[in-house]
């Protein structure tokens, strides 16, 4: 099995961000630094990340956390602020990461998995997968904002067009995502001039906040990780199907 493969079904990252890990020269293999990304681990090698072992997670887990303000998607932060996933550790051994990122003043819906295979089909840019969010803003929104959004706006050399976007009133915004560029949102509103109050994500593709509240966390159903998988546009064969007698 290739290292990278390995760590995500340790549950460590993503295969991408895994890779990324490997390149970072954070890996042993056998006590042997490894650096390179086609290296392949077989059963009874040791495998260390940041000096501790891996191994094999039996359980798949998914979870849907709805983020509150103030916490950084990240498995550590090196200004010591708080991490998404610190409010999973009591109720899951496993060790599980974000599955896509909400920025640390953002707030809402975000999945934890340990199936590097679900992630990184999700995470895929091909998988164009819905996200809903609700923005409020500080300040009156201009007319035509939204249309515009739609269509399609460049900042910086850098194209941002969302799905949808409605008007709900003077200072609220509904805003639907398929790609998700980083910040794409608070950039757009940033050139326009308006200031953001408040950005919550109520919905990734079928799976909405419901009566989750802030801080709050529910397991995935098996269908409701069927369901989202469906609905990714991604269907390569390089990407496996989540094994339900795992879940």
């Amino acid at each position: 099995m290739r290292l990278q493969q390995y760590m995500a079904r340790c549950g460590v990252a993503s295969r991408r961000a895994s890779e990324a890990i490997i390149l970072e020269g954070r890996v042993q293999v056998n006590s042997v630094v490894v650096t390179e990304l086609g290296t392949k681990v077989s059963p009874g090698d040791i495998v260390l990340v940041d000096g501790k072992e891996i191994k094999l997670e039996e359980v798949k887990r998914y979870v849907l956390l709805n983020k509150p303000q103030g916490y950084v998607c990240s498995l550590a932060d090196e200004k010591d602020r708080p991490v998404a996933a610190d409010l999973l550790k009591e109720a899951f051994p496993e060790r599980l990461y974000n599955v896509g990122r909400l920025d640390m003043f953002s707030s809402g819906l975000i999945i934890f998995t340990n199936d590097g295979d679900f992630a990184a089909r999700l995470s895929h840019p091909s998988a164009e997968l819905e996200k809903e969010y609700i923005v409020d803003s500080s300040t009156s929104l201009p007319r035509g904002l939204a249309e515009d959004f739609m269509k399609g706006i460049r900042i910086d050399n850098v194209f941002y067009r969302c799905k949808q976007a409605v008007e709900l009133n003077s200072h609220r915004m509904r805003i639907v995502l398929v790609e998700g560029k980083n910040r794409e949102i608070r950039r757009v509103f940033e050139d326009r001039q308006v200031g953001i109050r408040s950005l919550m994500r109520i919905r990734i593709g079928s799976v909405g906040v419901g009566d989750l509240q802030f801080g709050q966390f529910r397991e995935l159903t098996a269908q409701e990780v069927k369901t989202l998988l469906s609905l990714c546009h991604n269907e390569s064969k390089k990407f496996k199907s989540v094994n339900f007698q795992e879940y």
